[in-house]
């Protein structure tokens, strides 16, 4: 009895910080997804890499080894690796199983003591058994503080790589490191992604960096390809070039290096350097509380209580990722530079410049959580989108080092824009905004200037035809009819009727490649003739997916859709397409990952399980949902998300799942809602952002909730019977609590009569 109750002591002493783990998942993960050192939206990510230049290169959990810690792991984007050596001076960098026999090195690559490998949001450590050095890391948004415990030698190094294996392989186009004091250096890499997919090298940038010591350092050198040069002061050069310093250093000696980043100048990232690290001077543990503190502060804006150990892991983990893969691009004061690499000055510098790959889907995980739990973080990503339409002329479905990468199908960062309206948390110019979204959905995509694509390049054959014939994505159309949608709402909002009529009925183009005979969505030709010897898993014209799948790409009509397939079959083909991906644990596997039902691993249907609220069956929204967070989502390094994370979408999409909350249309219908699924924990408490919302709390009570217990029984909201598998956001943001009563066995009488599904299109239009 002792013993258990020290133990729930312990478990009610945990703080939400110290249930995120970023070791999880980080076998086969993407370049983004590392155990390394950053904050929110850092623009130093900074983390061990050990792997060649592949696809999900980066740092590999099974690798017992690390070749360099580098600042920006953002998507198609990399610089500045650091690593601790000593005795030869090695700038090679061999791959992780080049062979260490007949006179040749790994270069400086070391093995590590996995055993002494930690790390935790804001900080990572490990032993490097080559050079017997300890190295600790931490950051604040756009610098780094690195800790070396060296033993004694005359012969220690740190040495710096521009040029490394990445996720997505760049070249070095010019740089410069030089000596700048006997404890600092400076320099930049000006860098240009290589071929990825379709993009092209469509993203250059410059990196700039300040790195300082608290100890001089004896000696400064640098290398270009094989050419090594010592005692020198300034090393100019391209493709590969790297420099380093030299120092004496007694046993347990440990030296500290500060770095500071900037895409826009050197002078910028010694700003950056000097306005987030002199706060803590030397001391290491400061800013690691720093970074600790600042997790434990945002991760708390949702606590929850009750539930498995393991669901809490789950929970704040995901919570984690939400918000550490995507970039903050503009310095401290604000400067950045724009798609054309011009120096640009932001009005507000607390509101950043971010860069991401795509917002392909997010209105079914980020936007939701973002917009419910941090309306300014939302609101700032909506300020960056509409500084970018001011200085590029076009929204970016993908800014990458603010540039625009034509990444992904359809404009779905309008839906953010739109949500954040809805929600009346927008506190930026919204004829600007309002502008912005006409040019996109009625302008036809095209090569920007300064390099990328920008818009939707089809989007002109939509307008004319009302779908996308073969051979081009059929599923765009159903993609561009969401934004359409979207951009009614919005229409609606400012009292634009006539626009909103325009775009009411684009919205509706999805039924003219919905098949009545087949009962899919299937590609026809530019004269309307439906696509022949037609397979909804194997025919081709889908983005990242199937017509099986996209079938049910109707965000924000699914009543009617219901409507078109037929309720049963609308049910009985989904429960089908459970039955058999629940055998894969939802997640495309083998040479033909698009050949399957539901694939969780992937955007297209993400919201399946949600669509069972339509269809008059809740509960079986409530089992998939459950069954979705028990085998797709995992609690340590090889299970954690078996599909692409790809920056928060598929924790945001856990998140939001384990309190119970959903968003099919994304929170973009002039009054949005939420539907319910089947919580987790038996008590979650959201705090309100009292800036933008009214009420302080809203409080989620899932009684004798469990993995059993996952059925809603009954539901009160605010102290009122609800009865329907919905509610509306304004319902949650003046502050109260929703409180469901759980069970074993489905109640289908609660939430499955003919008028309880949740609004949609066709059942709002007058």
């Amino acid at each position: 009895m002792l013993f258990s109750f020290v133990h729930q002591t312990q478990a009610q002493q945990k703080q939400p910080v110290d249930y995120a783990d970023p070791m999880v998942g980080t076998s086969e993960s993407r370049w983004m997804l590392n155990p390394g050192a950053t904050l929110p939206f850092g623009m130093v990510q900074l983390s061990p890499d050990n792997q060649s230049t592949d696809w999900k290169a980066g740092y590999e959990y099974t690798l017992e080894s690390i070749s360099g810690f580098s600042h920006i792991h953002a998507w198609t984007m990399a610089g500045l690796s650091v690593m601790p050596t000593t005795g030869v001076v090695n700038p090679a960098i061999y791959p992780p199983d080049a062979p260490t026999t007949t006179g040749r090195t790994a270069g400086h690559r070391s093995r590590i003591d996995k055993t002494t490998e930690r790390a935790s949001p804001g900080y990572y450590a490990a032993d490097l058994i080559n050079y017997n050095i300890k190295a600790e890391l931490t950051s604040t948004t756009r610098a780094g503080f690195f800790k070396f415990t060296f033993p004694e030698t005359q012969d220690a190094h740190v040495l710096f790589n521009l040029l490394f294996p990445a996720e997505y392989p760049f070249t070095v186009l010019d740089a410069t490191i030089t000596r700048v004091s006997d404890t600092e250096i400076e320099g930049y890499s000006k860098q240009q992604s290589g071929n990825f997919m379709r993009l092209g090298g469509f993203n250059d940038y410059t990196v700039h960096f300040v790195a300082r010591f608290n100890k001089p350092f004896k000696q400064f050198g640098g290398w270009k390809g094989k050419e090594i040069n010592k005692n020198i002061t300034q090393l100019t050069g391209k493709d590969d070039i790297g420099a380093w310093v030299d120092f004496d250093t007694k046993q347990g000696e440990v030296l500290l290096m500060q770095t500071g980043i900037s895409y826009v100048s050197i002078e910028q990232a010694r700003l950056n350097l000097n306005q987030e690290m002199n706060p803590f001077h030397w001391d290491f543990e400061a800013a690691r509380r720093n970074a600790q503190t600042t997790w434990n502060e945002l991760l708390g804006n949702i606590k929850v209580a009750g539930g498995t150990e393991t669901n809490k892991k789950k929970f704040y983990t995901n919570l984690y990722r939400s918000y550490c893969a995507r970039s903050i691009l503009s310095d401290v004061n604000g400067k950045y530079r724009d798609a054309c690499e011009q120096e640009r000055q932001l009005s507000d510098p607390h509101s950043p410049v971010f860069g991401c790959d795509a917002f392909w889907n997010t209105f079914w995980n980020l936007n939701q959580l973002w917009t419910l739990v941090n309306p300014d973080i939302a609101n700032q990503w909506v300020q960056s989108q509409l500084e970018m339409y001011k200085t590029g002329g076009w929204l970016a479905r993908g800014p990458a080092g603010f540039e625009y990468s034509g990444i992904m199908e359809a404009s779905h960062e309008i839906a953010l824009i739109v949500s954040t309206c809805q929600k009346g948390i927008g506190r930026f110019d919204t004829a600007t905004a309002w502008q912005a979204l006409l040019h996109q959905q009625t302008t036809n995509g095209t090569p920007h200037e300064c390099g990328g694509y920008a818009g939707n390049k089809d989007i002109q054959t939509y307008m004319q035809l009302g779908y996308i014939p073969q051979p081009g994505h059929v599923s765009n159309t159903l993609e561009y009819a969401y934004d359409d949608w979207c951009v009614a709402q919005m229409a609606k909002r400012l009292g634009d009727t006539s626009r909103y009529i325009q775009f009411i009925k684009r919205a509706a183009y999805y039924q003219n490649i919905f098949d009545p005979q087949t009962l899919y969505m299937r590609p026809k030709d530019r004269e309307g003739h439906w696509l022949e010897n037609f397979n909804p898993l194997s025919t081709g014209g889908y983005t990242e997916g199937n017509a099986w799948q996209y079938s049910f790409f109707v965000p924000h009509d699914v009543n009617k859709l219901v409507n078109l397939m037929g309720r049963d079959t609308f049910t009985n083909r989904l429960v089908f397409g459970f039955e058999q991906s629940s055998k894969m644990n939802f997640n495309a596997i083998g040479d033909k990952p698009e050949r399957v039902y539901i694939n969780h691993g992937n955007q297209p249907n993400m919201q399946a399980a949600y669509l069972f609220n339509y269809s008059g069956k809740p509960w079986l929204t409530q089992h998939w949902v459950r069954e979705i967070m028990n085998k797709f989502y995992g609690t340590n390094p090889y299970n954690g998300w078996p599909g692409d994370e790809d920056e928060g979408q598929m924790g945001s999409w856990f998140v939001m799942s384990a309190m119970g909350l959903f968003e099919t249309d994304g929170g973009t219908s002039t009054q949005p809602i939420y539907e319910i699924g089947s919580p987790l924990f038996n008590k979650i408490t959201i705090q309100l952002d009292q800036q933008y919302y009214p009420g302080k709390t809203f409080v989620i009570e899932a009684k004798n909730t469990s993995d059993a217990n996952r059925y809603i029984q009954s539901a009160e909201l605010n102290g009122k019977p609800l009865n329907k598998p919905w509610f509306y956001h304004t319902e949650l943001v003046q502050g109260g609590k929703l409180v469901l009563t759980m069970g074993p066995v489905p109640n289908k009488s609660w939430g499955s009569k003919p008028g309880d599904a949740p609004p949609s299109m066709s059942t709002t239009l007058p």
